[in-house]
């Protein structure tokens, strides 16, 4: 029966850092709905926002988040939007300040599938319910990657290697259980016939940490979003096996996905952008705004095609009833995994 994983719904069927102090971050509510709906009224840009990353720098949220200030700022659809990582228990430290960040409308945080996941496995008081769906963003393939002097040079080879010993060959992710990273192989291992359970999965906190250990030999092949390796496979670093998508990916035009390779799977993951809870309707209406005049800038688009990602826009309450399905899905299935 063929397996399709199209984001968390289907998914999850089986199982440096800069810190700004609470003040800088928050500021008097008044002001900032004052000042939102002042940007979203004169049509000037909106000014005073910050994004924060959940995990480390160099790792997919990292990168969506960068890529969408630049836009944002060279677009002048914003003034500056400062960028800063908060890393920790998956996404779950992040979660944590944007709840304690109740009413600050300048904040908001780049997130995506896996901190859905890591709210339950790792028993976060802080919930994604807790807090205002802006947007959702896009979504990206996995791949299947090696360091360049792997004995490994197609998913084929490696899964035969992988079969005969499964806790043997490591694989590595940038998620916590429960989050795409961990999904991906979990997913993987049940398509070619490998026990989850045997899987050896190590964590990493973001594809900021999960590269190196990749290129120190730490694990045996990676397996997050593609785009996390982009600049080391144009390096020749590292070496893609297989990409998850339903078709070839354009920036990865000579890797083919596992389905061409015959391991039929395809996987995706996706990332969006949350606000603290309790903001005015004006502040949620200056990052729904502004994201959209970025979603449909011509910058947006090459971006989206230069790293390979798949447009997912959605705003509002749209996102909102999006997330909670995604919530109530992934609680549903770590519970009867016994991972939450």
């Amino acid at each position: 029966m063929r397996a399709r994983y199209t984001g968390l719904v289907a998914a999850v069927a089986m199982a440096s850092t800069l810190l700004v102090s609470a003040c800088g971050a928050t500021a008097k509510q008044g002001d900032d709905t004052a000042a939102g709906a002042t940007g979203a009224a004169d049509g000037k840009p909106a000014s005073g926002l910050q994004l924060m990353v959940p995990n480390s720098p160099g790792g997919g949220y990292d990168t969506t988040a960068r890529t969408a200030a630049k836009v944002l700022e060279s677009d002048k659809i914003t003034n500056s939007v400062q960028v800063f990582n908060l890393p920790g228990a998956g996404g779950t430290v992040g979660l944590q300040r944007v709840v304690n960040e109740k009413g600050n409308g300048k904040l908001a945080m780049q997130m995506g599938l896996g901190v859905v996941g890591a709210a339950y496995t790792q028993k976060s008081k802080a919930t994604l319910n807790d807090t205002t769906p802006i947007a959702k963003l896009i979504e990206e393939a996995g791949a299947i990657v090696v360091p360049k002097d792997s004995p490994y040079k197609d998913i084929n080879q490696l899964v035969a290697a992988w079969k005969a010993d499964p806790k043997k060959l490591a694989v590595g992710g940038g998620s916590s259980p429960g989050g795409p990273d961990h999904l991906l192989p979990m997913q993987l291992a049940k398509a070619v016939g490998i026990d989850p359970k045997s899987v050896s999965y190590v964590s990493y906190d973001g594809g900021g940490e999960l590269l190196p250990a990749l290129l120190g030999n730490k694990i045996a092949f990676g397996a997050s979003g593609f785009g996390e390796f982009l600049d080391q496979v144009e390096a020749g670093e590292v070496r893609v096996l297989a990409v998850t998508s339903e078709q070839p990916i354009d920036a990865l035009k000579d890797v083919k996905t596992l389905k061409d390779q015959g391991i039929d799977l395809v996987f995706t993951n996706w990332r969006g952008i949350v606000a603290p809870p309790g903001i005015s309707d004006a502040d949620k209406q200056v990052w729904i705004n502004a994201l959209t005049k970025m979603h449909g800038s011509k910058a947006w688009k090459d971006e989206e095609a230069k790293r390979g990602w798949t447009d997912a826009f959605e705003t509002g309450d749209e996102f909102g009833t999006f997330l909670k399905e995604q919530d109530t899905q992934v609680a549903d299935i770590l519970k009867e995994l016994g991972l939450a």
